[in-house]
């Protein structure tokens, strides 16, 4: 266990959160066991502040928060309790937890960019988890198309000729936004459906954003599998199973999780990916694996610390914090 260290979490409101399945509470609750003290913002807060009064100077950019510090624990109704909210410079924290929920939009990537300028273990500095410049250059459903090998059939496009054409291959597809979550948005569309030109009639009217195409594949109804990776290194897996008619497994739209093991197929996706996670700074991530195939690679707010330590016993948590702490070592 490294010593003390403040820990700044960027993250959506802590009061709203479900403290039985949310991975970020369960992040806090290990940092503050650990010793740990913990400030919360919303990144809505953030502020960047440069430039110099005359040529010549110096000024580092300085990138700060509204952060109230807050003491949490696992008690349903009083789950955390804050201090008041004080402007502070996120390089005067060790780290900082980037964990609001997606859309991977442009405030989004304007939130990575501004983190840029304190990334980093040295003195002013914060170490941002997962890396800022990785999680903004690896949005998750376009990082996997970077290991086509592993994926099924898929296709990225605004052309709706292309869309329709891949439906006439493949009969029964799924589309789905490129920068949404939690399933939000995503469809079924089978060979017979007649739906397919007002979805993406609706679709490009209200956006400029390309859609994700790919092929229903059965084996999502036996669940889609979330495999949680701690610095490029598989640590287990929970699966996620459709409930009712529905053909979405996201817990956030009624999906049950299940334990689950992994399989040799699983292991060699993780072999796959792990150098590119490890290389590039994302310390947490999830994976979806449906069958035999790598769906999507969640590195922006990654979920199933939780479950899997209900099912397994494994303490995530403490894996992704026992790698912070060695890559801040004695800074």
């Amino acid at each position: 266990m490294g010593s003390h260290r403040l820990v700044a979490v960027q993250m959506d409101p802590l009061e709203h959160i479900n403290i039985e399945g949310d991975s970020t509470f369960a992040l806090m609750l290990e940092a503050q066991a650990r010793g740990h003290s913990l400030f919360v913002y919303d990144v809505n807060s953030l502020a960047l502040g440069e430039g110099v009064a005359q040529p010549g100077q110096h000024r580092p950019a300085r990138v700060s928060a509204l952060m109230r510090p807050v003491t949490v624990r696992r008690e349903k109704g009083n789950h955390a309790t804050f201090g008041e909210a004080v402007r502070r410079s996120l390089g005067e924290v060790d780290v900082v937890l980037m964990r609001q929920d997606p859309p991977f939009d442009m405030a989004y990537i304007t939130a990575t960019h501004m983190l840029d300028h304190v990334h980093g273990t040295g003195p002013g500095q914060a170490l941002v988890v997962n890396d800022p410049r990785w999680v903004r250059d690896c949005p998750e459903k376009i990082l996997v198309t970077h290991f086509p090998d592993l994926m099924p059939p898929t296709l990225v496009t605004w052309d709706v000729a292309e869309i329709r054409a891949f439906r006439a291959k493949w009969r029964d597809i799924i589309v789905k936004p490129l920068f949404g979550n939690g399933g939000s948005g995503v469809f079924r569309i089978r060979e017979d459906d007649g739906n397919l030109n007002a979805l993406l009639e609706m679709h490009f009217a209200r956006s400029r954003e390309p859609l994700m195409i790919q092929r229903y594949e059965p084996a999502v109804t036996a669940g889609d599998k979330r495999i949680i990776l701690v610095d490029g290194e598989p640590v287990g897996a929970i699966n996620r199973v459709p409930s009712g008619d529905d053909h979405r497994s996201n817990m956030h739209v009624g999906g049950v999780a299940r334990q689950v093991g992994l399989t040799e197929r699983d292991q060699e996706i993780c072999k796959a990916i792990g150098p590119f996670l490890k290389e590039h700074g994302l310390i947490f991530v999830g994976i979806d694996v449906i069958g035999q195939y790598l769906t999507e690679i969640n590195v922006t707010s990654p979920t199933g610390l939780q479950e899997l330590e209900r099912f397994d016993g494994v303490n995530g948590a403490a894996l992704v914090w026992e790698v912070i702490e060695g890559r801040l070592g004695g800074s």
